[in-house]
């Protein structure tokens, strides 16, 4: 890979200025994300079985004739009001079972919020008939959706995994925010990165992940790739996108729709998106 191009002042400053407003109007949205998502209402109704048991989950068989489900996995001490951008598009362009799983920001292991993951993919998929599910992770939540993946037996249910700004081999972020166990996880000496770096061999799961220079919170910046020799890795440089910025940026959506329908993705691996 060749050197990171050099962000120029202006555009080093309005990435910054994005930033601050995204915080702004994050934190306005943020009440609304608290609670948790209840599931999807059924489309069309239940059938006879499911009808005969109101309590039962349900049914929205739409394997084979519909994009498999897709969950949305927020970051650290955040919600999954951060992704009301992101999940309209997909509703837009066609996707009709999109969710989001909360985490709790006093959740201080990694490995019991991938468990939770996995309790929550596996109702999903009963739920919607699907066998497999598609799994949007922005930070912490990208990492956490891989643990699940590669650790925890995840790759038989996502088929696609794509991370925004997640520390794939580790953040260098500031002291005073490690004093949290789970930000320690995420530093580059951890238990949870040295797991993640350990052969991952027939890995069923394809992942891409989203990376930009001008992610602050990435430190380095490449660290929100993936670079295993295991798995099956697209990395997706955007430029001039801020951490926060990453799971809002309409560009950053069309490349996560068409990564979810489209086979020939590998072929843009590294490719640079400008939104400069």
């Amino acid at each position: 890979m060749g050197a990171l191009p050099v962000l120029t002042a202006p555009l080093l400053l309005r990435s910054m200025l994005v930033e601050l407003a995204i915080l702004a109007g994050h934190l306005l949205l943020y009440p609304t994300g608290i609670a948790r998502e209840g599931p999807l209402p059924p489309a069309g109704g239940r059938s006879a079985p499911d009808a005969a048991a109101p309590d039962a989950p349900a049914l929205l068989p739409t394997e084979g004739r519909a994009h498999p489900p897709v969950l949305l996995l927020h970051g650290f001490i955040d919600n999954r009001s951060v992704f009301v951008l992101l999940r309209r598009s997909l509703h837009r362009h066609g996707w009709r079972h999109v969710e989001a799983l909360n985490y709790s920001p006093l959740t201080c292991d990694l490995r019991k919020a991938a468990e939770l993951l996995s309790r929550h993919v596996d109702e999903v998929c009963a739920r919607t008939g699907h066998r497999r599910v598609d799994i949007v992770g922005h930070s912490l939540g990208g990492l956490i959706a891989r643990y699940y993946v590669q650790c925890l037996g995840g790759d038989t249910r996502v088929r696609t995994l794509i991370t925004l700004g997640t520390p794939h081999s580790g953040t260098r972020i500031a002291p005073l925010m490690s004093a949290h166990p789970i930000v320690r996880q995420m530093r580059p000496d951890s238990d949870v990165i040295a797991e993640l770096a350990r052969p991952a061999p027939h890995c069923r799961t394809r992942f891409v992940a989203f990376w930009s220079e001008a992610d602050q919170v990435m430190v380095p910046a490449e660290t929100a790739r993936i670079d295993h020799p295991d798995l099956r890795a697209d990395n997706v440089r955007v430029a001039g996108v801020g951490h926060l910025a990453l799971p809002v940026n309409g560009t950053v959506a069309a490349g996560i729709r068409n990564s979810l329908t489209s086979a020939e993705t590998a072929q843009t691996a590294g490719a640079a998106v400008s939104v400069a």
